[in-house]
């Protein structure tokens, strides 16, 4: 081989490691560093070209031919090397997720943003105010013997950093119930350009920083929620962009001590029937998945936050319990890996009966991964109502916190009965277009 294709040769291998930089995260010192370390196959194709298909603001919707599952074809392929850095936090990272993914118990998520937070607090007669905030999560946080029902609760960030009228930190309170503190981080969604009205979530900006912060403050595992419209398509773009946003979240999170939850909440908004949202949560994740190995997550420290798979909120037809059990868990089977620990599905609008209900289907047979549930609205819907701000109702609200977290505990572990439920409890809470 002559000198100058010798140079030749050497110039695209190192326009290769630029390019891989740019599609895995990678810096492309570690790459040249490992050469002949982990082998991987990539396509002779120039990689920049990949890197445009990655990115590139595709108008097909899943079920057309052009969908987003493709990948570049070509027989033609090229040994490139590169080494994967373990995570400093890796058994930590897996002995958090097993503690949250303990039989009987799930995950109370009260991560509503100060807007949304307000629109309970008002539903109610309340201002919103840090005070009347504060007060009601203190009346959630300090709830006494809910660590027997809940292992980790999401946290807002301005609940991160309270502490109880009494100068308690509220990340004292969980760890006195032997419940894990969570954080949510990302910083909401917005319209994404070029899509079909849809949104992405955004906050990866300065989240390494903020997540080693949150880490130091208590937090010990991580939120990201992004979601999917079927009544939108969903477009490609949307998928794309939903599945790789949540890739990059999770492998900052872990690198910073977080377990991250991967939530791509598909919307009940619609009239189409459960097999259309079974296509789409199949393609959805699918993608995710993809994702989340290409940035070298590790699947043992992560914990999934589904949707459970159900008609729209506007189909002719309700489907039973068991039709939901049956349809989720085909779709989770057919997705998630069982080195996945958790399965903490959302509540999405449902009822508080009818996400119990549902749950307690799906275990009613083994599974390969800890199903159980991370609720908002499920959770706290009985126990705002019972509240109405007025401190000498704050015990009778707490007892109704401990009833609900009990019957979601009995249906994580399949033995859960409708008897006896209220109605206020089977009331659907299912709003159109709701935002958080």
């Amino acid at each position: 081989m002559s000198c100058r294709r010798r140079e030749g040769n050497m110039v695209n291998m190192e326009q290769k490691q630029i390019h891989l930089k740019g599609l895995f995260g990678i810096p492309a010192c570690s790459l040249s560093h490992s050469l002949s370390k982990t082998s991987v196959r990539i396509p002779r194709v120039m990689a920049c070209a990949s890197f445009v298909k990655l990115n590139a603001a595709s108008s097909s919707w899943i079920g057309q031919k052009s969908s987003f599952g493709e990948r570049s074809q070509g027989s033609s392929t090229r040994r490139v090397s590169f080494s994967i850095r373990a995570s400093s936090y890796t058994d930590e990272l897996v002995q958090t997720a097993k503690v949250i993914a303990s039989p009987g118990r799930g995950i109370l998520a009260i991560d509503e943003s100060n807007a949304t937070c307000g629109k309970r607090l008002a539903s109610i007669g309340l201002d919103n105010t840090e005070t009347n905030r504060q007060a009601y999560r203190q009346l959630l946080l300090t709830t006494p013997g809910l660590g027997e029902y809940i292992s980790g609760a999401i946290l807002f960030e301005e609940t991160l950093y309270q502490s109880t009228t009494s100068g308690k930190k509220f990340v004292d309170c969980l760890r006195d119930e032997n419940i894990v503190p969570g954080i949510k981080v990302d910083k909401g969604l917005v319209p994404l350009p070029g899509s079909n009205n849809e949104s992405w979530c955004q906050g990866l900006d300065g989240l390494a920083s903020r997540s080693a912060e949150y880490y130091k403050q208590g937090a010990r595992f991580a939120k990201w929620r992004t979601v999917v419209s079927i009544p939108c398509g969903p477009s490609a773009l949307a998928v794309k962009e939903a599945a790789w946003g949540l890739a990059r979240y999770a492998a900052i999170s872990q690198d910073n001590g977080l377990v991250p939850i991967v939530e791509p909440e598909i919307l009940l908004d619609g009239d189409h029937p459960i097999d259309r949202t079974l296509e789409v949560a199949e393609k959805v994740w699918a993608e995710v998945f993809y994702y989340l190995a290409e940035n070298n997550v590790m699947f043992e420290g992560i914990l999934l936050k589904p949707s459970m798979v159900t008609p729209g909120a506007e189909h002719k037809e309700k489907a039973s319990p068991d039709t939901i059990a049956k349809y989720t868990l085909t779709m989770l089977k057919r997705r998630v890996p069982p080195a996945v620990p958790g399965i903490m599905f959302l509540s999405g609008g449902q009822s508080e009966v009818e996400a119990t209900l549902n749950l307690n289907a799906m275990n009613q047979s083994p599974n390969p991964w800890h199903v159980s549930f991370s609720y908002a609205r499920a959770l706290q819907n009985t126990v705002l109502k019972t509240w109405q701000g007025h401190p000498e109702n704050v015990e009778a609200a707490q007892k109704s916190l401990l009833v609900r977290a009990k019957a979601n505990s009995l249906a994580q572990l399949g033995r859960y009965s409708a008897e006896g439920e209220s109605e206020e409890a089977k009331k659907g809470m299912f709003v159109k277009g709701y935002t958080y």
